[in-house]
C-alpha cells in the first residue's frame, strides 16, 4: 500500500518557519516527506534531520526527497530522542523544529495497522512504532477495569468510559480482543442509543484513548517540548500541529510557560523569583486550516498550529529585579 499523507497546514507552517539557506532544521514527524521536501527545497548549505517511528513513513520520506540526499539525516525514533540524536551527529542547536502530530492517512487507510473503526476486520494493532511489542489488544486485554476506565475519561474524554470499560473486562472473559470488530461492538453496545445519534462514530474517542496510552503521545509531548524549545538558536522556531484539543492544550500551556515563566505573586512590582523567559509566542491564536484545504481534505478540520520563537531575555510582564 502506498504511504499516502496530506500535509497539512503546509505552507503556513513552512511561511512561520522562517527558513535560512545555511539553517539546520529538524522535523520530529516527517511521516510522508511533505513538509520536509518544502524544508529541503529552501536549504543551500543547510541541513534537515528527519524523525518518525513509522519505518514505513521513513522509506516514503527518503523516495519523496530523493535529490535532496546531501541535505537530509533520516533517523528511526521518537520526537523525544531529538537531544540525544542530535549530540551524536554533532549538532547542538538547530534554527527550526516541525511537528505535525496526526496520525497520516496511511495509517488510518492501511488495514493492517488498526487504526481505522471503519473496517471490522483489522488486527487490533495501533502502534505507531511497529518495532515495539505491545499492541493495542494487549491493552484492553490485560489493563485493570480502573486502568481502561481512567484511559478513555483522560484520553478519549469519553461520557461513558465507565461502562465501556466495564464491557471490555467481561468481554475479554469470553474471547481475548483481537479485530477491530470486536471492539466496536463492546462500544456500540455500551453507549445509550440517543447518545449514538450525535457527535459523529461513537467509536471515535475510545480509539483516540488506546492509540494515545498505546504510543504515550500525550506523555512524550509534554515531556519534550522544554527540550526542544532549549535546542533552538536565537530566532529559531518551533512550528506544532495538533489534531485534539487534549495536544493543543498542552502546546498553548508550555509556550505561555516559556514566554513568561514568572511565578512570582501578582502584586510583587519586580520578578524575584530568577525565571528568565525562553522566547516569545508567535500565535496568540492557534492557524487553523483555509476553506480551500478543508475542502481538499476534511481530515485537516480540527487542525491547530501554534508557533514559538526563541529570544533570549525573552518577554516578562513584570520589570527585572
Amino acid at each position: 500500500m502506498e504511504f499516502r499523507h496530506y500535509s497539512v497546514l503546509l505552507s503556513e507552517t513552512i511561511e512561520n518557519l522562517n527558513i535560512k539557506a545555511d539553517g539546520i532544521y529538524v522535523d520530529g514527524t516527517c511521516g510522508g516527506g511533505g513538509h520536509s521536501l518544502e524544508i529541503a527545497k529552501r536549504l543551500d548549505s543547510g541541513r534537515l534531520i528527519m524523525f518518525d517511528q513509522d519505518t514505513e513513513a521513513l522509506k516514503a520520506s527518503k523516495e519523496r526527497l530523493k535529490g535532496y540526499e546531501d541535505k537530509i539525516t533520516l533517523i528511526h525514533s521518537n520526537f523525544s530522542e531529538m537531544k540525544n540524536v542530535l549530540y551524536k551527529l554533532g549538532i547542538e542547536k538547530v534554527d527550526g523544529i516541525v511537528l505535525d502530530l496526526g496520525v497520516s492517512s496511511y495509517q488510518i487507510d492501511n488495514p493492517d495497522r488498526g487504526f481505522s473503526y471503519m473496517n471490522e476486520d483489522e488486527p487490533l494493532d495501533m502502534r505507531m512504532d511497529q518495532t515495539t511489542s505491545i499492541k493495542a489488544s494487549d491493552l484492553l486485554n490485560n489493563s485493570s477495569e480502573q486502568d481502561l476506565y481512567e484511559m478513555l475519561r483522560d484520553y478519549g474524554e469519553e461520557k461513558f468510559a465507565h461502562r465501556i470499560a466495564a464491557n471490555i473486562v467481561k468481554e475479554r472473559q469470553k474471547k481475548p480482543f483481537e479485530k477491530t470488530g470486536d471492539l466496536n461492538k463492546v462500544i456500540l453496545s455500551s453507549i445509550p442509543e440517543k447518545a449514538r445519534r450525535s457527535g459523529g462514530n461513537p467509536c471515535k474517542r475510545t480509539y483516540q484513548a488506546v492509540r494515545i496510552k498505546l504510543n504515550r503521545e500525550l506523555t512524550v509531548l509534554n515531556d519534550s517540548l522544554d527540550m526542544m524549545i532549549d535546542l533552538l538558536n536565537e530566532n529559531g522556531r518551533i512550528c506544532i500541529i495538533t489534531f485534539h484539543s487534549l495536544e493543543d492544550r498542552i502546546v498553548k500551556t508550555d509556550f505561555r510557560k516559556n514566554e513568561d515563566p514568572c511565578i512570582c505573586p501578582p502584586d510583587f512590582p519586580v520578578c524575584v523569583c530568577g525565571r528568565v523567559s525562553k522566547g516569545r509566542v508567535v500565535t496568540r491564536k492557534p492557524i487553523i486550516p483555509s476553506e480551500k484545504e478543508l475542502k481538499e481534505n476534511k481530515r485537516s478540520k480540527s487542525a491547530h498550529l501554534r508557533v514559538f520563537e526563541k529570544k533570549t531575555g525573552g518577554y516578562s510582564k513584570k520589570r527585572k529585579a
